[in-house]
């Protein structure tokens, strides 16, 4: 509980323990040449049941089917992101690798994390951003980067703000110069949170002009 300010359920195994569960769990799947749709019906059927490690073994099943991944995967991603996930823990832990890497593989789709960002649910609007935080390390959707980051300048919920701070800090990785003017642009309304998020790994003196007033 250290870790989370909204209430969780889990069964108190160990991080590693679940890791090995879930590996176990794929080899499983492939054992008994199970479909994509079968694993994300099984995927579904551990999201509803809400606790925390089988929510970590169904998105190390849900992208473990990343060689077979479709467009139309889209939807059921968006259905798991709005329906099941309720902390931060498994919305970064879906967003950073399965959904992550279908919109890398189909960029096109990136666009559709767009609406997520007017969305009532917190973790749709901090899914738009994390989704992209391995992408832009790799230097991908810098134009909707700031597009998202625009969408969420303002919001008033802390892990947004963390959320959209790390997705501009992952950026600055490929893009050091252009987030850093993006930055300078909107400090004045940018919250502190985001900004001390989005420089965290910048020069000493481009920090020091950032946190400037």
């Amino acid at each position: 509980m250290r870790f989370f300010k909204e209430e969780i359920d889990l069964y108190g195994v160990k991080s590693g323990d679940v890791r090995r569960i879930a590996k176990n769990a794929i080899k499983a799947t492939k054992a008994q040449g199970l479909s994509k749709a079968q694993v994300f019906a099984l995927c579904d059927t551990l999201w509803q049941s809400a606790l925390m490690e089988d929510v970590s073994v169904a998105c190390e099943l849900s992208d473990s089917q990343k060689d077979y991944f479709q467009p139309a995967d889209f939807d059921l991603f968006e259905h798991w992101v709005h329906t099941y996930v309720s902390n931060w823990a498994a919305c970064d832990t879906l967003c950073n690798h399965t959904i992550g890497d279908l919109v890398t593989l189909y960029p096109d789709l990136a666009q559709r994390l767009l609406p997520w960002t007017a969305s009532e649910n917190r973790w749709a609007r901090r899914a738009a951003a994390v989704t992209l935080i391995i992408p832009a390390r790799n230097g991908l959707f810098l134009p909707l980067i700031f597009q998202i980051a625009d969408a969420l300048l303002q919001d008033k919920d802390d892990l947004v703000q963390k959320g959209y701070g790390w997705m501009l800090k992952a950026a600055a990785e490929s893009h050091q110069d252009e987030v850093f003017a993006y930055i300078m642009q909107h400090k004045a309304t940018m919250p502190r949170t985001s900004l001390r998020y989005a420089i965290e790994k910048m020069p000493p003196d481009l920090k020091k002009q950032a946190m400037a007033k």
